[in-house]
């Protein structure tokens, strides 16, 4: 039996990727810029010192060298009472090296062993500054300025100034701890004012993803709560308005479902209960003919609604199409209109129909055309109570071809208006019908450049304006 291995790539969250991807960047920014900082501020340290060092150095070296220039004066003398009386002593110490390499003569009288390496002096006799950092023999970093002398001192080679830089690698240790604080303190920020905002990201994101897991499982009583009005808070505003509209819709479907089985089960009962009824009735014409006539009427009933339930799934899949050419609305509309005229008889319902001579031509499907006047003419009857008046209008206005369709029955509610032309929804559930013909009719005039404006007052009645573009429009 084959087995399938589990996906075992974990998932990374928004701030495994944030961390990742933002903080380690700022984090290495920072070590950069620290790095450079450290370096910086141990060069200015250092680069002071060894001016202050240089310009000792010189002072030391023109004294000796008007020393050297006065024939009075003995050198070797003077150069042992400078030493001697150097008033920067305690902050560094003043060498004199010999044509050998050592040094013999010192401001504080100590003067390093005899096989002791002087950098500086090497440096300078290769052709160097005479500039050194590094270790003394008690490994004590120091700092070295060598100047030569040989131009006018036999004895004495050279003259070096050296200086500890304990004081001053403590200073920069001091000034590097302090920026490491203040670096750490600023991540610290970053990292809880990030965490703050990633979360802020995360929990709408959290919701939505519940939500969405809710709505799956047909739930749309959630919303989302957030209250910032930015892009994330549009989308839960959109996220929170797409759950009313599923919501409605759900609601709408099943209501459509309630009321379609119901219009479904009124006539096949009506023709089953006749059928029965016609099968016992062999002697009697009269009771045959009136099953038969409920029959055929019933039938024509379900017909319509299944031709409306088909049009509808073609619409919804896309496959909804039209065949036109060039037609005479006058001719489907009386068509429509006197399918209805029995409706006079049956409901004492008054059909008034004003037709007009001639309107303009119109490039459309005849028999979808025909089907919205049918639909409405249809509604204005149904909705209209016994000794209503539906008032059937043909004319040209504006260019345009308009037939206008009025009952004084129930009318619509003013909440309700907006959402009639809404497929599954219907303003009155004491009325058959399933509750798409209109969205369908609407959906036909739509496709012929035309539109279906309604307007309606509860209690006093409705009217339906249907406009068409004449042909030449169209083409």
């Amino acid at each position: 039996m084959i087995k399938f291995k589990k996906n075992t790539l974990k998932k990374r969250s928004i701030t495994q990727r944030w961390i990742t991807n933002n903080l380690a960047v700022v984090v290495l920014i920072m070590i950069s810029i620290m790095l450079a900082f450290v370096y910086a501020i141990q060069t200015f340290y250092y680069a002071s010192a060894r001016q202050t060092l240089t310009s000792e150095l010189t002072s030391i070296v023109n004294l000796l060298n008007r020393y050297a220039q006065d024939s009075e004066t003995n050198l070797s003398s003077e150069m042992r009472s400078t030493f001697e009386s150097f008033s920067a002593k305690d902050k560094m110490e003043l060498m004199a090296v010999n044509s050998k390499g050592r040094v013999v003569l010192t401001s504080s009288g100590f003067s390093p062993s005899a096989g002791t390496i002087i950098p500086d002096y090497e440096n300078l006799l290769n052709g160097g500054d005479g500039y050194w950092v590094g270790k003394a023999e008690n490994q004590e970093k120091i700092m070295a300025v060598c100047a030569d002398i040989s131009s006018f001192s036999s004895e004495y080679h050279a003259v070096r100034v050296v200086c500890s830089l304990t004081e001053i690698d403590r200073a920069v240790g001091t000034v590097i701890i302090g920026a490491t604080i203040v670096c750490s303190m600023i991540l610290l920020m970053l990292v809880l004012t990030g965490i703050y905002f990633v979360g802020s990201i995360i929990k709408p994101i959290m919701q939505v993803s519940n939500m969405a897991g809710k709505f799956a499982k047909g739930d749309f009583s959630s919303r989302i709560r957030y209250q910032d009005s930015d892009e994330i808070g549009d989308l839960c505003k959109a996220i929170n308005h797409m759950a009313d509209e599923l919501s409605t819709a759900e609601e709408m479907k099943n209501e459509f479902i309630s009321s379609v089985s119901h219009e479904l089960r009124t006539p096949l009962t009506a023709i089953k209960g006749w059928a029965e009824t016609i099968s016992y009735a062999d002697n009697d014409p009269e009771t045959v003919r009136k099953g038969m006539n409920v029959i055929v009427n019933e039938t024509a009933r379900l017909s319509q609604m299944v031709e409306e339930l088909l049009d509808f799934s073609r619409m919804q899949s896309g496959h909804f199409t039209l065949q036109k050419a060039t037609m005479d609305v006058l001719a489907e509309l009386g068509d429509a209109v006197l399918i209805y005229m029995n409706k006079k008889v049956q409901d004492n319902i008054r059909i008034e129909y004003d037709e007009p001579e001639m309107l303009p031509f119109v490039y459309g499907d005849k028999n979808r055309i025909r089907q919205v006047f049918i639909n409405i003419i249809d509604n204005a009857v149904k909705y209209s109570d016994a000794g209503g008046h539906v008032r059937i209008k043909a004319f040209e206005q504006d260019g345009n071809v308009c037939v206008s369709v009025s009952d004084d029955g129930c009318g619509i509610k003013a909440s309700d208006l907006p959402k009639i032309k809404t497929k599954f929804y219907k303003p009155n559930h004491t009325r058959r019908g399933s509750g798409i013909g209109l969205a369908v009719a609407d959906e036909i005039i739509s496709e012929h450049g035309g539109s279906i404006d309604i307007t309606s007052e509860e209690g006093v009645g409705t009217t339906v304006l249907i406009t068409l573009p004449p042909e030449s429009h169209e083409t």
